[in-house]
Parts: C-alpha cells; structure tokens; sequence
C-alpha cells in the first residue's frame, strides 16, 4: 500500500489505457494505492494500479519508504492462508483470485523479477 501526502509540486502518474496520465496535485490530500495483497483479499473490488513520479525541478521532495513484510524462509508461518474476503463473494461477485500462502505468493514474486509482468495474475482463477 502507498499512502501519498500530495504538495504543490506534483509528478504523481498512473498507467491508464497504456498511457501515463497525471494526477493534478491537490495539497494536503491522501493519495492511496492499494498493493496486490489487497487487490486479492478484496476479490478486484479495490485494485491497484501501476504508478511513477516524475522529478522536477521546482522546490525539494521529501520520500519517507517503508516496507513491511513477513519475512521469507525459515521460521515463517507458511500455513496461513490468504484469499478472497469471503463476505465480498456472491453469485453475482464470483471469486477472481485463488488462495495462497505469503510463501507461495514471494516466491511467485521473486521468480518474475520486475520486467516478469505482476505476480496477482499467477492467482487469478481462469474462467
């Protein structure tokens, strides 16, 4: 999840259509991304989007990055497993994703690197 504290200076960009369209800066706004994890859980009801910022010029930027994982290999719970929120499924809003462990989604994750195109696919239920 990215969690954006929007200024005047901008730069902020989301892929659209293959396209990158700006985000017009609104100072003091929350700008939320929602990472796959949560793309997942929510069964495609929030989902998230590829984004960059651009560097400009004008006045300094300030990027505060934290990361928060469980961490991968010995020791880790790898039995718990993750998927659809159960109450967001219907008839109508059938499940999109399949359930995984943290394990099998990081290794899923490692494996593609980042030009492999993004992990929540490998999940996603054909149909």
């Amino acid at each position: 999840m990215t969690i954006l504290l929007q200024d005047q200076i901008g730069g902020l960009q989301f892929l659209h259509q293959n396209k990158w369209v700006d985000v017009p800066p609104l100072p003091g706004a929350l700008v939320v991304n929602m990472g796959d994890m949560m793309q997942l859980i929510t069964n495609d009801k929030f989902k998230s989007l590829n984004h960059r910022v651009l560097a400009k010029r004008e006045g300094p930027r300030i990027s505060v990055a934290t990361f928060f994982r469980t961490h991968f290999g010995a020791g880790m719970d790898d039995t718990k497993v993750y998927g659809p929120i159960k109450e967001l499924l219907s008839e109508e809003n059938l499940q999109v994703y399949r359930e995984t462990t943290t394990n099998e989604y990081l290794s899923v994750y490692y494996d593609r690197g980042l030009d492999g195109g993004p992990p929540l696919s490998h999940f996603k239920i054909q149909g």
